[in-house]
């Protein structure tokens, strides 16, 4: 068994007096207008993820993965983009290796900390499922969220923790996303590409 040691952010839990609301996960927020965001648009994102995943690890790796983040972000307030940017950020360095652990503890594609695991309900050596480590990233996330009084790009910084880390973690999301925004644009085109009917128009 090998484990890569990380060291990246660490989801630390803020300071009382830093948390605005402590809202449970009974009441996750349902405001983003998910009604609208339509199926096809996810399944897009998926794509486009597996495509971006391949760079890095196996075929099936990534297609797994990218599923999970599919999967794991419905009915929530995130998209498939949202989960993998973090796993990207997070342990995109070591081939999204689920057995990836950082110098302080933190474990799987979504670096848990053993305490944030279990606050979510969720062991340390769960992390190293990454089914289950989606799902307390996923959980994680809406606490950040919390924090950040909705600011979904905040709470993914808060995700890391505090400080200049964070902030160059923040960095390294943005420039994450464009790749995936740029993935999927160069998708859309092949596929405009390939309708006779869009080349008419």
């Amino acid at each position: 068994m090998y484990l890569f040691l990380l060291t990246a952010c660490e989801n630390a839990p803020y300071k009382l007096t830093e948390i605005q609301s402590a809202a449970s996960l009974a009441s996750e927020p349902s405001t983003r207008n998910i009604s609208i965001i339509s199926l096809i648009q996810r399944k897009k994102q998926q794509a486009a993820i597996e495509s971006t995943f391949l760079r890095i690890t196996s075929p099936e790796r990534a297609r797994q993965l990218a599923a999970i983040c599919f999967e794991k972000t419905a009915d929530t307030v995130f998209m498939p983009f949202d989960l993998a940017e973090i796993a990207l950020a997070e342990t995109g360095g070591h081939q999204l290796s689920a057995r990836a652990v950082s110098g302080r503890g933190a474990r799987g594609v979504w670096q848990l900390m053993p305490v944030r695991a279990r606050s979510h309900g969720y062991s340390a050596n769960d992390m190293l499922d990454d089914g289950k480590c989606a799902e307390a990233a996923v959980r994680e996330l809406y606490t950040k969220l919390d924090m950040a009084q909705g600011n979904l790009e905040r709470a993914k910084k808060y995700y890391c923790g505090q400080g200049p880390q964070a902030t160059a973690y923040m960095k390294k999301i943005r420039r994450i996303r464009k790749e995936m925004v740029a993935e999927l644009t160069l998708m859309n085109d092949k596929l405009a590409l390939a309708d006779p009917e869009s080349r008419i128009r």
